[in-house]
């Protein structure tokens, strides 16, 4: 089994930044891909960016493209999202994920484990 934890969410007025960390522990092998996804009131879960194992591929949502940053570190078996220029529109839950594959994309289905999120909030 594999345990997803979230932390780093919290208050930020517009402009502003946060740094999401997302522990990974269990059986995790060398070559997941790692996830982060986010949920806004009323809306769909949608997603934000992903990382391969090695960290050389890298894919980040259209609507956080030169905002938010995704990177990881294996040593430690954590994936780490920076948020600059944050938005009120970035305002959601925020989960992170863990797919079994080594190659996954984008979709929810592709994605195994999931921790319970962490909420930012963006003020105007």
């Amino acid at each position: 089994q594999v345990q997803v934890v979230e932390s780093g969410g919290g208050l930020v007025q517009a402009g502003g930044s946060l740094r999401l960390a997302c522990a990974a522990s269990g059986r995790i092998s060398n070559t997941n891909v790692m996830g982060w996804f986010r949920q806004a009131p009323g809306k769909e879960r949608e997603f934000v960016a992903l990382i391969s194992w090695s960290g050389g591929i890298t894919y980040v949502a259209d609507s956080v493209k030169g905002r938010f940053t995704i990177s990881r570190d294996n040593a430690k078996n954590t994936v780490n999202l920076q948020m600059n220029s944050l938005k009120p529109e970035d305002t959601a839950v925020y989960y992170c994920a863990v797919s079994k594959q080594a190659v996954a994309g984008s979709a929810e289905y592709q994605y195994d484990y999931w921790g319970q999120g962490t909420q930012v909030t963006v003020s105007s």
